[in-house]
C-alpha cells in the first residue's frame, strides 16, 4: 500500500495548467486594469478551402496596468471578474515601438524637469 505513488503529479507536464491561453494584440486600454485583446484566427472554409480571417475581442484582467495599444500580450483563461472580463493577463510578449518611443520621451521630460 505505502509504494503506490502518483507519478502524473511528479511529472512537469502535470503541473502546467489546462486553462486556455491566446496570444493577441492589445487594442485598447481606456478602463482601469483592463485591456481589450484583439485575437485574429485563421480558418479553412469548409466548402471552399480558402483560408478565411476573422477576429475576436477579449477583455482581460491587467492588475498593473503595464500593456499599452499595440503590445503583443499572452492572455489566459481566469474566473469571470465581471460581466464581459474572463481573461488575465500573462505577460507582454512584445512592446510597440509606439509606447517604447512614449516611454523614452516621458524619462527625457522627467529628466529636464529636475
Amino acid at each position: 500500500m505505502a509504494d503506490t505513488t502518483n507519478t502524473a503529479a511528479a511529472t512537469p507536464e502535470a503541473q502546467t495548467s489546462r486553462r486556455n491561453e491566446k496570444v493577441g494584440l492589445v487594442v485598447s486600454t481606456k478602463m482601469q486594469k483592463t485591456i481589450v485583446v484583439e485575437i485574429e484566427m485563421r480558418k479553412a472554409h469548409p466548402k471552399y478551402k480558402r483560408v478565411m480571417k476573422s477576429n475576436k475581442k477579449f477583455y482581460a484582467h491587467d492588475e498593473q496596468n503595464s500593456a499599452r495599444v499595440g503590445d503583443v500580450v499572452r492572455i489566459r483563461e481566469a474566473r469571470p471578474l465581471s460581466k464581459l472580463k474572463r481573461w488575465s493577463l500573462e505577460e507582454i510578449v512584445r512592446r510597440s515601438s509606439l509606447a517604447l518611443a512614449e516611454e523614452k520621451s516621458a524619462a527625457a521630460v522627467a529628466a529636464e524637469a529636475k
